[in-house]
């Protein structure tokens, strides 16, 4: 049998392509966006990936004159599309008021919460995602990993900044999901190359993966993700004896740090009086049965969740934005099909980022645009040694804040994140082992919505005035 050809190259042909450049205006003020690719070479100078990025530069003012922050999301395996068009930029999708999707055609409409007010903007895509392609499959290994990852998207910043002259501005990033994990390892990455940030974002957060995996002799994630299930049974009209969504994460909160967790730590030695008060919490909080709660031996995985909290409706919810609904083929199932509120966005925001970057901005390339990646990826995707445990970046931000004292953090999660609950990244926060005159640097945001707390209309303009108040001090 013929060995199978290998693809050309679509290296040269990315790099080839210029940067184009066009003129804009909202809220009655100019902007520009140029995008285009950056080269990521080898020690010899060859080029080994080309990323794609596009950013925004207000009208009027001198390089270094604004903040510039860099922006990207997570996956890994995701373009920078979601902070890009959904919360960030000058435009953004239009969805329902509360984050469904419309029917489409979709659309895009001016962004009036616009972080181009306070910022620019840099959106990147990193290797693999959006236009940013590495010179082949192997090639493509050296990025997909935590450190490759890592090292390549701080190349890119550094090699912005020289390009576009921008060393003397303040300097920001935001990343969202996988992008909170790349983002705080970056900020240890820059600072011990002389690139020091004024301030991180972190939407969404996991920077400690221990929180997240339910492996078994893992208890952590069945602690921290209970305030979020409770949450999302509140708001589905599971549960009854509540006045407010307050009330139920206080309640929530108490009970999986307290008696809880210390059932947990008993494994086998739970009497059979203390399990029966465990269960019947878990069903308060919850709105499960005590049935499934005793069945699951008290540890209630994330996708059984959402498959058994309205599996009486044949109704699923959302891991992304529990306040999401999905069907099934059948609702016998362990896990939910596919999740509800992913499957809304990817649409409409497929459609929207094709249109714009070729119809508005200029570029055409018959390549198609990776809005998530999650195939060959994935396959190669590397932890590096953390893989045999559970990677975690939380170290890297505290040296970095240690280095850097005068750096700032942002923190936003959504109260309905299935994701990336809140709760797991408030343990992660609590635990980062942070010099008391340093705690100050960290300030917290909470939002009725989930993961993309921004689909929602109202959080969209709470996130804005939150990044406002954080950026001040230094906006232009």
């Amino acid at each position: 049998m013929a060995d199978t050809p290998e693809k050309p190259s679509v290296l040269p042909e990315l790099l080839a392509l210029e940067a184009v450049t066009t003129e804009h205006e909202i809220n009655g003020w100019k902007y520009s966006v140029t995008v285009g690719t950056l080269p990521l070479s080898d020690n010899a100078g060859k080029p080994e990936a080309a990323i794609f990025y596009t950013a925004y530069t207000k009208a009027g003012y001198e390089p270094g004159e604004r903040p510039l922050m860099f922006s990207f999301n997570g996956g890994p395996g995701s373009s920078s599309v979601w902070l890009h068009l959904g919360a960030l930029g000058p435009k953004r999708v239009k969805l329902e008021p509360k984050g469904d999707m419309p029917a489409p055609p979709f659309m895009l409409v001016d962004n009036p919460d616009t972080w181009l007010e306070h910022c620019d903007l840099v959106f990147i895509d990193p290797v693999g995602t959006g236009y940013s392609r590495a010179e082949d499959e192997e090639k493509s290994k050296k990025f997909w990993s935590l450190n490759g990852d890592v090292e390549s998207v701080a190349e890119f910043i550094r090699l912005y900044l020289t390009r576009a002259k921008r060393w003397a501005s303040p300097l920001y990033i935001v990343g969202e999901s996988y992008g909170t994990t790349r983002a705080a390892a970056l900020s240890s990455y820059l600072v011990n190359r002389g690139i020091a940030l004024n301030g991180i974002i972190l939407v969404s957060s996991i920077l400690n993966f221990q929180t997240a995996r339910f492996h078994k002799g893992n208890d952590l994630p069945y602690i921290v993700f209970l305030p979020t299930y409770a949450a999302t049974a509140w708001y589905h009209g599971a549960l009854t004896g509540f006045a407010s969504l307050e009330q139920v994460l206080k309640e929530a909160e108490e009970f999986a740090l307290g008696e809880y967790t210390l059932a947990l730590a008993q494994g086998d030695r739970l009497t059979s009086e203390a399990r029966s008060s465990v269960i019947a919490k878990l069903r308060r909080l919850t709105g499960l049965s005590p049935e499934f709660i005793d069945n699951s031996d008290i540890r209630i995985e994330i996708q059984r969740f959402c498959k058994e909290l309205l599996r009486n409706q044949k109704r699923t919810v959302g891991r992304l934005d529990s306040r999401f609904k999905g069907i099934d083929e059948l609702a016998v199932n362990e896990s939910p099909q596919h999740d509800p509120s992913m499957s809304s966005i990817v649409p409409p925001y497929t459609a929207t980022i094709n249109d714009y970057l070729s119809r508005t901005l200029g570029w055409t390339t018959d390549l198609p645009y990776h809005v998530f990646n999650p195939g060959e990826l994935w396959k190669h995707w590397s932890y590096g040694d953390a893989s045999q445990g559970h990677p975690d970046t939380s170290e890297s931000l505290r040296e970095a804040i240690s280095k850097n004292p005068h750096m700032r953090i942002l923190i936003a999660s959504g109260y309905y994140d299935l994701a990336t609950p809140y709760f797991a990244t408030e343990f992660t926060v609590a635990h980062l082992g942070l010099d008391p005159t340093l705690r100050k640097n960290i300030e917290t945001r909470y939002y009725e919505a989930g993961h993309m707390m921004y689909v929602h209309e109202g959080c969209l303009s709470q996130l804005a005035q939150d990044l406002a108040c954080f950026i001040s001090p230094t906006t232009s």
